[in-house]
C-alpha cells in the first residue's frame, strides 16, 4: 500500500506534503515533524479510505474486484464475501467507484457518438396505464439518458444527462472532443447542426443499414451500451438514476483500461494499480451518499434522495 500511494519511496504527509515524516511501529501509524494540530496519519488519510473502521486487508479485495470482474460486482456478493452488512459493502463500492472517475484530455481523430436509455422493460410494467404511455413515447419514457462518445481504438466517455435534446448533446460534444476530429453519429436530429468549423461531421442511417462505406458506423458505441447494461441488468438489477453517473463510471474506468498503450490487454494487476493510483483526494462521507448533506466532493456522482437500495 505504501508503494502504491506513495510510487517514489518516500512517504510524505497528506497535510502539509512535507516528507519530515517517521513511521511509529507500536501504533502503526505516521508522524508529521512539521507544527500543524494533526500530526499523526495513516495510510488511509487523503484516500477514499478515511475514517474507514474497515482493514485494508478487505478493502484492497474489493478495489480488485470492482476493477477487475467484467461485470462488476454486486454489494451482496461482498457482503457474503468479506464479511460486512450489505449496507457497508455497498458503501465500500460507491467510495471505489469515486475513485475510477476522471479521465483528462478531449476525444480526437475518429469519434462515434451515440445516447442510450437505461430504465424498466416495458414487458415487466404490471399496470397497463404504464404500458400505454410507454407505447406512445417508443419505450421511453420514465427512463434515464446516457450521453456516450468513443474515440475509435481508444477510450470511451459516458455521462448522465437530464434530457437529450440539442443543447445537452452539442455541450457533451463540444466539451470531450477536439476540433478537427471526424464525428460519426446516426441520423437522430439533435447530432445535426454542429459547428461544421469544429467537426467533420458524418451520419449513418440506421433505417438503411447499421455501416455505410465500411467506415461511418457507431457500432463501437453500442458494444461499449451493451457492456453497461450486462453489468446493471444482470448484477446490480436495479439502480437508482440518482446514482447512475457512478456505475457508469465504474464501466467507462474498465473499458478505458482493457489495453496498455501498445494495444496488448492490460493485466489484472495493472488495471488495480490504475485505480489504487487514483485514490487520493477523494472523499465522500455516507451521509453525502445518500443526500443528508452537503456534499464536499462527488466529482460527476450526484446526490440526492435516499439510495442505498441502489444495488441488488
Amino acid at each position: 500500500m505504501v508503494a502504491l500511494r506513495w510510487p517514489d519511496g518516500i512517504v510524505k504527509c497528506p497535510r502539509c506534503g512535507s516528507a519530515s515524516v517517521e513511521y511509529l511501529p507500536n501504533a502503526k501509524i505516521y508522524k508529521c515533524y512539521e507544527k500543524h494540530s494533526q500530526v499523526k496519519f495513516s495510510l488511509k488519510v487523503g484516500t477514499i479510505f478515511e475514517d474507514s473502521p474497515i482493514s485494508l486487508s478487505k478493502w484492497l479485495p474489493v478495489m480488485w474486484m470492482l476493477s477487475n470482474c467484467k461485470n462488476g460486482i454486486s454489494s451482496y456478493e461482498i457482503h457474503r464475501s468479506i464479511g460486512v452488512t450489505q449496507k457497508t459493502a455497498w458503501f465500500m463500492l460507491q467510495r471505489a467507484r469515486l475513485a475510477m472517475q476522471g479521465d483528462g484530455g478531449k476525444l480526437s481523430g475518429h469519434v462515434e457518438a451515440d445516447e442510450t436509455f437505461v430504465g424498466g422493460n416495458v414487458r415487466n410494467m404490471h399496470r397497463k396505464s404504464k404500458r400505454t404511455i410507454q407505447a406512445k413515447n417508443d419505450g421511453n419514457w420514465g427512463k434515464t439518458v446516457v450521453l456516450g462518445l468513443l474515440e475509435r481504438e481508444g477510450r470511451v466517455r459516458a455521462a448522465v444527462a437530464p434530457t437529450r435534446k440539442y443543447y445537452e448533446v452539442h455541450k457533451h460534444v463540444t466539451k470531450n472532443v477536439e476540433e478537427g476530429s471526424t464525428l460519426f453519429t446516426d441520423e437522430f436530429q439533435a447530432y445535426k447542426n454542429l459547428p461544421p468549423a469544429m467537426f467533420t461531421h458524418e451520419i449513418v442511417n440506421k433505417l438503411e443499414g447499421y455501416v455505410r462505406d465500411r467506415v461511418v458506423h457507431v457500432n463501437g458505441m453500442e458494444n461499449f451500451w451493451s457492456l453497461l447494461k450486462r453489468s446493471l441488468k444482470g448484477t446490480y438489477v436495479s439502480v437508482d438514476p440518482v446514482h447512475l453517473q457512478a456505475y457508469v463510471d465504474e464501466q467507462v474506468f474498465r473499458f478505458n483500461n482493457r489495453k496498455d498503450d501498445n494495444g496488448d490487454p492490460l493485466s489484472d494487476g495493472d488495471r488495480f494499480d490504475a485505480v489504487m493510483s487514483k485514490i487520493v483526494g477523494k472523499r465522500i462521507t455516507y451521509a453525502e451518499l445518500i443526500g443528508k448533506a452537503n456534499p464536499a466532493q462527488l466529482g460527476s456522482t450526484e446526490t440526492a434522495g435516499p439510495g442505498q437500495g441502489a444495488t441488488c
